[in-house]
Formats: C-alpha cells, structure tokens, sequence
C-alpha cells in the first residue's frame, strides 16, 4: 500500500479530532476510530538462536513500540479511568482538576497502537483537566471504551476555548419558550407563593398564542399549566404588584411550522441567556451575547432575538429586564439600533430584510418615546435621561427575607411581624416615605444592569448617568441615518408602534432624529463632562452637581460617538490610566469606591471587579476614535486573564473576574457569588457576555498576539519582549 493511500485510508476513518461531541463521541464513534492490528509477528523474520537477533538483543513484538508518523491516540476505558483519576487529582472533591489540588499530576493512559499494552504519561493540570472533561463527555453519550486524541488534551488553550464557545457553549446557553418545556420554564425558581406552578401571561395582541398555550394546558393536565391574559396596560404598578400574587413567564415571539405530522403548529423563537440556571430573555446580555455570535455565524440566534425586542416593546412597552410578569415596570440599557442593524448587514441581501430594520427601527423609536424620553425617568430641567422604573413594594424577585435588617426596624415600629409588615408596605397600608425611598434607587440599580454598585447605591434613581445617555445617542444617531439612508428620510409609523403623544401614520424624518442628539451632546457636555478632569461623571439631578464617582461608563461616549475627537484624547491620556489594571479595565477606581468592612462589604460592580460589557464597549469606543494600539492592549489584558484562569482551573469561564487578581480571578467573594463556576467535570455553558468577549477581542489582536495568549503570555512579558527586539 502506497503512502497516499495510507493517507487515503486514515483520512477517511479518523475524525477531526477537534470535532464537537455530538460528532466526536456520537453514535458512529466506534466505527469512525481506526484501531490499529496487534501482531504477533517477530520484527526480524530470522531470529538468532534462542529468540535473539542476529545482533544478541531479545526480539521486540511491533506492536509494543511502533514508530508512527500519526499523531498518538489513546485507548480508555471509561469508569475505571474516570475513577482513578478523580481519585488521584480532586484531591478537594469539587469534580474539577485545578491548580488548587494537590495530586501527582500525571496519569498514564494506554496507546491504541499498542492496544493499551504500551503506556504514554498525560501530565500537569491542564491536560488532566481537559482528560476529565472529556471523559466527562464520553459518559454523557454513554460511552464506556472510547479512543481518544492526544491533540484534545494538548490543545491550544485559545483554540480550545474559542472551539468549546463556538460549538457547544452557545448550544448550552440557547433556549425556547414553547409546549416543549412550558413545564419547566413556565415554573418561576422565585416564586415564593404557597402553590408554585408554570403560568404564563399572553398579551391580547397575540390571541395565537394564548390559543396555543391553552390546547398545552389541555392536552397535559399534569404539568398544571395557568394560561393567562395579560392586561391592557400591563406597566400598571398597582397591576405588577398585583401579580406578585400569580407571578409568571412573559410570552415572547413564536412562529408557525409544519411539525412532525404534517400539522400546523407554533414553536417559539430561539434566544440565548446570560448562564446556564437562566431560561428568560434578557435585555442587555442579549446585546453583548450577539457580537460574539455574530462572528460565530450565529445570525439564526441573534435575529429572532431582535423579533423578541420587537415583540416586547410592541406588547409590553419596552424590552424587559427579563420577561418574568414582576419586570413589567424594568427595562434595561437599550442596545437595539446597533444590534438590529449589525443583524440586517448580514441579512441584507435576503428576502424581508428591509422589513426587519423597518420593525426594529420602529420599536425603538416607541422605547425611545415611551420609556426613556417619558416620566419618570426624563430629567425635565437638564433634557437627560435616568434609570427610574417605577414598581411598588419590596421587589420581589428577591425574597422578601433578602431586606430582613433592611424592614424589621419598620415592622417593629407598627407592630406587625415581617411577613404583616412587608404585606401591609406592599399594598400601601402604612406609609414609610423612607422605604419608598430606598427601593425606588433599588429598583434604579436593577434597570441599570449594574447591580450593585456604591456609585448607584441609594441615588441611582436621580442620576442622569453617563452610560443610558451615551447609549440614546446612540439611538438618535442610528435612527436618524436608518430613515435617510434605507427609508428615503420617511418613515411612517404605524399605531401598534406609537406612544405618548404621537399619532398613527405620523412621518419621521432624519432631520429631527440629528437635532435630537445635537441636543443630547449639548446637554452631555453640559452636565456630565469634566473638562479638568478629562472625564465623564453622572449628575444628580436633585442636587444639581456632578457626583466625581469614576466609572469605566465614561468610555461610553467613545463606544456611541458622543465624545469629540479632543475629549476622547482626553479619556485615553487622563482617564484609562486610572482603570487600566492586570486583567483589563475594573469597573471603578478604588478611590471612588472607599474603604470596604463588614458593615460596608464589596460590591460587585465595583473595583476590583470587571466585566466583559465594560471591556467590549471600550475597546470599541477606542478604535472608534483611532486608538487601536489602546484597544490592543486592553483586550489582550482581558483575554489573557480569561485564558489564564481557564488553563488553571478545569475550564472555568465565569460571569464576572478580580481584573487585579493574577492567579485565580475568577474567585469572586461579592454578593452574588459567581455564575458559571459551579460545574461537576466539564464546563458546558460559560457566561454569556464573556464568551463574546473573548471571540470578539481576538479579532483585534495580530497573530503573532494571539500565539502569545495562548502561550500565556501576560501582556506585560509580551510588551517586554517586543521591546527587546525592537519592535
């Protein structure tokens, strides 16, 4: 046989060993891994006397030390090895292999061209992770023998990631909301009532469904599904409030189908979450989530969730905060413009793409309308827009036991018990304007998507910050270039999309979209810009002055075009020196955060916390404004502490890091824990906007940068070494 058909022959048996479970460990694995013969025959045909070659050694079997050019496969049994590893590493019994354990670090595994008899040494933390996430996988297809390639041990840590968030991280994280798993979904893990059950609310403007839903309530009995109409006027807060009482899931977009049998039926829209305990659509994760799938190729994801944004605005008035009944009153910092037309660039050429940016652009000039541009959140005197939903009572997507030190002081001033008084609060029994107080900068914090930070705690209702108006610029900007450049400058609304005092068939034009956001920057430059400070601040538009709280939201503007040319060249000599750490940007400095204690413990928006939203929108605010070397620099700081973290421990990709943090910052001790870092054996979600991060912030780097990353390489050894050779 010829070496072009051994080629030939392996080629065509051998699966690509990066290949995605499904595939790799699928229902053809057997038969797809060539397992090589074990021969008996004597490497020399004439032997010396007694067994021994011609040159007084002991003959050698070939199967016992075969010489391939192929890369080297292992031959596992499944349990045993699974077994015997945990047994060895975990010596701390979390199912994880990290540099924590204190194990010998080094396995040894059979060849498949010695049919296990020869012995290869797998060896240190990271390929022993990735042995036990894979035989973690082995055992999800119930598999018990399985060959496996060195190369998926081996692994460039880049590649590896990129490869597990493109083909099964995204899966992980995508749901639908439809008869399927209506049970599950439907069910609210925050429903504190005494009888918990799926319920879902319909709006009437989509009859369909509560059609649908109420035939799935029929056909199964069992799951106790509650079909409900939602209310005309579904922001009500007495209404919400009322809710709390039944709380449920928020019908989102569906479409028609022809199913298995030949039917007509519905089926909802795929989206994706945040993490993988989250089965809600959420408002701003979504956002960042998109410029991750969006490289990926993930149009089919990221367009039905703009149809999502579009159907809630349509229904609900705004994009939720989620779509749960109790955030009927909450949105979250609006991205549509710039996500529905990163969607129709790839679309554009296809049948109904002019109609989607119609829909899009449509919707958003209602949530710009409505929501932000509309009491209570405007600003009348300075023309500035606030996070300032409204709601009333204790929020109770959180237990009400969560603000016990917070409401037992009240309880025992009216002599009532907790559960008495939280009721009584509630429905407005008794008057406390003090807690009305606190839980309306409360429910502010959540709408800013920044929840919690001490730049936002027990003000944040009466900021006109930084980041909402930087992000209606933005809007302004979009809208207005959409109706010149694809509308013919009119675009008329109709009545499902009008709002406050505008009026069915009423024409929008770019003209007044443009003098819009000449007013906002006017208004910016006014009120939040700190010339001597060459920075962006909020403003508090009760006490009438700038708070001085430094925040990465100043770089913003530069994300949206806000900031001038001159002001932006003030952010990166003024401002990113004071954010710019280990890991990327934090998201404040500590001398605006403060000491921290046990009365006044950290907050995990705060420094030395950061997050992959505050990263991306930099990073694209600085090449905006050609800064390039800047972006570079920082999203090969972020992307280095993610790679480092996911190399040490087992896989880990998590919600939110300690950028200052070099060995483990994915340890995060703030309120909320960390999602993402709760996994037995084999990460199968990540976080959301961090997968993003990472696909999107290598697409800024050279390849000589990301051969560095995946070398572990901190950014500053790398500058070092470019320095020493002149570069």
């Amino acid at each position: 046989m010829t070496s072009q058909s051994l080629k030939s022959r392996r080629s065509s048996t051998v699966p690509d060993p990066y290949a995605a479970p499904h595939i790799y460990y699928g229902d053809h694995h057997d038969r797809n891994h060539f397992r090589a013969r074990t021969f008996s025959a004597e490497a020399n045909s004439h032997p010396g006397r007694n067994g021994t070659k011609a040159s007084g050694f002991p003959t050698r079997r070939i199967s016992h030390d075969e010489i391939s050019i192929e890369p080297r496969r292992f031959l596992i049994q499944v349990e045993p090895t699974l077994k015997t590893l945990l047994s060895r590493e975990d010596t701390d019994e979390n199912y994880q292999i990290t540099i924590d354990d204190k194990g010998p670090k080094v396995l040894s595994l059979g060849t498949l061209a010695s049919n296990a008899h020869n012995k290869f040494d797998v060896r240190g933390t990271y390929m022993l992770s990735n042995l036990l996430q894979e035989l973690t996988l082995a055992q999800d297809f119930g598999r018990k023998t399985i060959v496996l390639d060195e190369a998926r041990l081996n692994e460039n840590p880049v590649n590896r990631l990129s490869r597990l968030i493109t083909h099964s991280f995204w899966d992980g994280l995508t749901r639908r909301i439809d008869g399927s798993n209506i049970a599950k979904v439907g069910r609210d893990p925050k429903d504190w009532t005494d009888d918990p059950r799926p319920r879902i609310y319909v709006p009437k403007g989509a009859p369909e469904q509560h059609e649908y839903y109420t035939r799935i309530a029929k056909e199964n009995p069992e799951i106790r599904l509650d079909v409900q109409w939602l209310a005309d006027n579904p922001s009500d807060e007495a209404y919400v409030r009322d809710l709390n009482e039944k709380p449920g899931l928020l019908a989102i977009a569906m479409e028609e189908y022809i199913n298995e049998k030949g039917v007509k039926d519905m089926r909802g829209l795929p989206f994706v979450v945040p993490g993988g305990r989250f089965n809600e659509l959420y408002g701003w994760d979504s956002y960042m989530e998109s410029l991750g799938l969006l490289i990926n190729n993930r149009v089919d994801l990221v367009k039905p969730m703009v149809t999502h944004f579009c159907f809630c605005i349509k229904h609900y008035g705004k994009i939720l905060n989620a779509n749960r009944s109790y955030y009927l009153c909450r949105s979250q910092p609006p991205f549509l413009t710039d996500m529905a037309l990163r969607v129709y660039e790839r679309i554009k050429h296809e049948p109904g793409a002019l109609e989607f940016l119609r829909e899009a652009i449509l919707a958003a000039i209602k949530e710009y309308n409505t929501v932000w541009m509309a009491a209570p959140r405007l600003d009348e005197e300075t023309g500035l827009s606030r996070y300032r939903p409204g709601g009333l009572g204790v929020p109770p997507e959180t237990e009400a036991t969560h603000f016990t030190h917070l409401i037992e002081p009240y309880a025992k001033k009216n002599n009532m018990t907790f559960q008495e008084f939280v009721r009584a609060y509630n429905y407005q029994e008794v008057s406390e304007p003090e807690l009305d107080e606190y839980f309306r900068h409360d429910r502010a914090v959540r709408e800013s998507g920044h929840d919690t930070s001490y730049r936002l705690e027990s003000v944040a209702a009466n900021l006109a910050v930084v980041d909402i108006n930087a992000l209606l610029y933005k809007y302004e900007v979009d809208i207005g270039r959409c109706i010149r450049n694809h509308f013919d400058d009119k675009l008329v609304v109709p009545k499902e999309f009008c709002g406050g005092d505008m009026k069915p068939g009423q024409v929008e034009t770019s003209a007044s979209w443009e003098r819009r956001a000449r007013k906002r920057r006017a208004a910016v430059d006014k009120y939040l810009w700190d010339e001597e400070a060459g920075m962006y601040f909020d403003y508090n538009t009760v006490k009438k002055e700038r708070t001085g709280y430094e925040s990465a939201t100043t770089f913003w503007p530069m994300w949206s075009g806000l900031a001038t040319p001159r002001q932006a060249n003030l952010l990166i000599q003024k401002a990113l020196p004071k954010f710019e750490v280990f890991g990327g940007l934090v998201s404040g400095t500590e001398n605006s955060r403060g000491e921290t204690s046990l009365d006044r413990p950290n907050r995990q928006w705060d420094y030395p916390f950061g997050w992959a939203p505050q990263q991306i929108l930099a990073w694209v605010g600085f090449q905006r404004y050609g800064f390039d070397a800047e972006a570079q620099r920082i999203a090969y700081r972020w992307l280095s502490m993610v790679t480092k973290a996911f190399v040490d421990f087992n896989g880990v990709v998590v919600e939110k890091y300690n950028v200052t943090r070099p060995i483990d910052p994915h340890k995060v001790e703030a309120e909320y824990g960390n999602q993402g870092s709760e996994f037995k054996g084999v990460p199968r979600e990540g976080f959301g906007w961090v997968n993003a991060s990472y696909i999107y912030g290598l697409t800024l780097l050279s390849a000589h940068q990301i051969r560095a990353l995946g070398a572990l390489t901190t950014w500053d050894q790398f500058e070092q070494a470019m320095t020493d050779l002149g570069l």
